[in-house]
């Protein structure tokens, strides 16, 4: 899709919300994760489509798939990198070259419940998460840029979910196998 289209999308939404703020909110579309064997697992979305994640070699997996955390990387990477898009759309700034990455730091000894040498149980989660953000557009300056891109980052709904640690209630359904 072009810029303009985007932008012309993203200008139609806002006057649909102006009018009925109350249609913006919605439920996402869910994800269900299923278990295949080992640690193999499908995630689906419900217009049918899939994803495989796996563990490493080292973790009993084939290591063959991405893992979930990795998805977890590309989705945060993905959220800004299309916020970014689109801001930049409607700021009729035609981007040249984007990429964002994201990296993170974790401590297997969490994924196992371990406890560190105090007896502290490790944490399973990352310890912290790096983004860096490569952009270009003819004829904008770096400054501009750098302000589309901190504009974005307070709209990127992955990346709010991570800085402002949404809660999470799990119910937990026991089937007969």
């Amino acid at each position: 899709m072009a810029t303009r289209d985007i932008a012309a999308a993203m200008q139609r939404i806002e006057k649909v919300l102006q009018r009925r703020p109350e249609t913006g909110i919605h439920d996402d579309a869910s994800a269900i994760a299923r278990w295949e064997s080992g640690t193999r697992i499908v995630a689906s979305h419900a217009n049918g489509a899939q994803m495989l994640t796996d563990m490493p070699n080292e973790l009993g997996g084939s290591g063959d798939q991405v893992t979930p955390g990795w998805l977890f990387r590309a989705g945060v990477a993905s959220c800004l990198a299309t916020c970014i898009a689109m801001n930049a759309a409607a700021k009729e700034i035609e981007l040249t070259m984007l990429d964002v990455l994201a990296s993170s730091r974790s401590d297997l000894r969490g994924l196992l419940g371990m406890a560190d040498a105090a007896g502290e149980i490790v944490s399973a989660g990352p310890s912290d998460v790096q983004l860096r953000v490569s952009i270009a557009a003819h004829g904008v300056s770096p400054e501009r840029l750098r302000i589309l891109v901190e504009d974005s980052r307070r709209r990127s709904p992955m990346l709010l979910a991570l800085e402002n640690a949404v809660p999470v209630d799990m119910r937990i359904d026991v089937g007969v196998s």
